[in-house]
């Protein structure tokens, strides 16, 4: 059995962005439930050096939206970073599966020796698409849902494995 460059995109960004979705609603619910201002949970990170909960959700919608519009050819929809509450957060992520949605196969599909170049700071990077995918869109996307579910997870919202990963 052959995965096709799609396959091992798409459908993992979506689950993915989809989860955090429900993570973060459990977020604002353990707010509410709690008395705590949402924003102190928003703006919480695990380590001073880290970027807060918000910022971590809107680069997990940044990499896998920009990338898989990247692989497709095409320019992705800009987001503003301007969410503060659990609800913009979460309305974020749907705009971007939604626009992953509109994805198809035909467009990412024998994307793995195409050129990828992406500012990344003062530098650029080159990738070709394959590792593009494998060792940079793949590991980001779940680096930052992993760090939001973290963060949320420390600051007491009761989560477990499942949460990250969904049910089948």
């Amino acid at each position: 059995m052959t995965i096709s460059m799609y396959q091992a995109s798409v459908p993992s960004f979506i689950r993915s962005l989809n989860n955090l979705a429900a993570i973060l609603a459990k977020g604002a619910a353990h707010a509410e439930a709690k008395k705590i201002d949402p924003a102190v949970l928003i703006n919480s990170r695990l380590y001073p050096d880290m970027f807060p909960l918000g910022r971590q959700v809107q680069i997990a919608s940044d990499i896998a939206r920009r990338g898989a519009a990247r692989l497709a050819g095409l320019e992705a929809p800009k987001l503003e970073d301007n969410e503060t509450t659990f609800a913009e957060l979460i309305d974020r992520l749907h705009k971007t599966t939604g626009y992953l949605e509109t994805l198809t196969p035909e467009q990412i599909d024998c994307s793995e020796e195409k050129s990828i170049t992406l500012p990344v700071g003062k530098d650029t990077m080159t990738f070709e698409g394959l590792p593009y995918l494998l060792y940079f869109i793949l590991p980001n996307v779940y680096f930052h849902v992993t760090t939001a579910y973290d963060i949320l997870r420390h600051s007491g919202v009761e989560l477990g494995k499942i949460d990250f990963l969904g049910k089948p």
